[in-house]
């Protein structure tokens, strides 16, 4: 779905522009993405494996849920959004815990470039994988995956394919947040 998103400069300052993220994404332009990794008390993450029809990373398994800003979105509003539209679920402003914003580009080709400032947060998952409804148009399937494997596979250079490739860091730091918690 195309949407309409706020523009900011290298260094993830509002420019006051705002343009299409289809055409963000073709210019190259940073736009404001929210991150958000759902864990339980059982050591587990929950991860998405983003639908077959999506332009970037089709059928990779993912963060729990992510989406773009929109302009002149609140960023904790956008993320309680992509939740309810992406997972189903309702959760508190409060169950939100920002762990940091990060910088990222990725060129997929000369016409889709990613430059984005994903702010991420972690959140306690309350309910039952079976209880989540997943947004078709966006989700293919999601699990449940003990943070121990998904280390072992992120180290495994076939098995780290399966992912989306986002660098060790940012895996790293989110994990490591979600360690201190549990």
């Amino acid at each position: 779905m195309d949407e309409l998103i706020d523009i900011l400069d290298s260094k993830g300052n509002f420019t006051g522009k705002t343009a299409l993220k289809s055409k963000a994404h073709i210019n190259g332009w940073f736009h404001q993405t929210t991150h958000i990794w759902f864990y339980t008390n059982k050591k587990e993450i929950l991860l998405q494996q983003r639908a077959k029809s999506k332009d970037t990373f089709p059928l990779l398994w993912d963060i729990s849920v992510a989406g773009h800003i929109g302009a002149g979105e609140n960023i904790i509003d956008s993320a309680l959004r992509e939740i309810k539209e992406e997972i189903g679920i309702t959760v508190l402003k409060t169950d939100l815990l920002k762990i940091g914003c990060f910088k990222s580009t990725q060129k997929h080709s000369d016409d889709l470039i990613d430059r984005e400032f994903h702010h991420t947060f972690i959140c306690k998952l309350k309910t039952d994988l079976n209880s989540l409804t997943k947004q078709d148009s966006e989700v293919e399937n999601l699990q449940l995956k003990l943070i121990s494997d998904f280390k072992l596979e992120l180290s495994n250079t076939e098995k780290k394919k399966l992912y989306v490739p986002h660098s060790i860091t940012y895996y790293n730091t989110i994990l490591e947040a979600i360690e201190k918690l549990l």
